[in-house]
């Protein structure tokens, strides 16, 4: 991906940001809104669209003008799918969670401010949204996200409280305050707690994962809507509960359960 001067491939870089376009929400776009959206020069995107489509990554429909991913990118995917094992180890208690709770119980993997679904189970009884498994996910708005950014290195999470804060103050200041309850709650209690901050009728608590890559980092999520939670259900049971099926997922992975995570020793 780098040039001898150690910069950047350009044209690699704005490849890969016309297939950055492409969401759970967003599965087809035009031409017109991938140029929109990349501000890339018309005959540069063309160039590079029909590259991306000869490569079996980007497919474009005729019939309706539409660019849309390609099989070739599962294909891409399917080594990284290999590679994250914890999926089969922690997937069979996240489903008895998810059935205990009436909710919803998904993994999460991040590497720097990247950071996606990789697993869910849900309780037949849950009418919660159910993710798409790659889409990505709010860093600051959901339990999830705040749980991955205080399992970060200090200086990871500054860069990215600094560039939020820079774009809305207002904003940057709600994210320090709830960044500094979730570190708090994740020492004291070992989870970290979303009240309504991205959905009004769900409620979330999120543990931090070792990986067995130092620079990556799961998280395990449970999202309950409010209406099945009894009275402090959440920090009396679920979030204890979330926390032992971390802790037994990371020994599952060699990890050693007296070698603290450092999210838990951190300022």
């Amino acid at each position: 991906m780098y040039d001898d001067q150690g910069k950047l491939v350009s044209a690699l870089a704005r490849g890969v940001q016309i297939l950055r376009c492409f969401t759970a929400d967003t599965p087809e776009l035009s031409a017109r809104a991938l140029i929109d959206s990349t501000k890339l020069p018309k005959p540069t995107f063309f160039r590079l669209a029909a590259t991306l489509c000869a490569a079996g990554l980007l497919r474009y429909c005729e019939a309706t003008a539409v660019f849309m991913p390609a099989p070739g990118l599962l294909t891409l995917a399917a080594s990284l799918w290999a590679r994250t094992h914890v999926r089969q180890l922690a997937f069979g208690q996240m489903q008895a969670l998810a059935d205990r709770v009436c909710g919803q119980v998904t993994l999460a993997l991040g590497a720097g401010l990247d950071l996606v679904f990789v697993e869910l189970a849900q309780s037949s009884q849950c009418t919660t949204f159910r993710p798409a498994m790659g889409a990505h996910i709010s860093l600051s708005r959901t339990a999830t996200g705040r749980a991955y950014l205080a399992a970060q290195p200090v200086e990871q999470t500054r860069r990215y409280t600094d560039g939020v804060t820079a774009a809305d103050p207002q904003q940057g200041q709600w994210l320090a305050a709830r960044l500094a309850e979730t570190h708090r709650d994740l020492q004291q209690r070992g989870f970290c707690i979303s009240r309504g901050d991205l959905h009004r009728e769900l409620e979330a608590v999120a543990v931090p994962v070792r990986s067995t890559a130092l620079d990556e980092i799961y998280v395990l999520t449970c999202t309950v809507p409010v209406f099945e939670l009894a009275p402090g259900q959440l920090e009396g049971d679920i979030g204890p509960r979330l926390v032992a099926l971390a802790r037994s997922t990371e020994a599952a992975m060699g990890h050693s359960p007296n070698d603290d995570p450092r999210w838990l020793t951190k300022s």
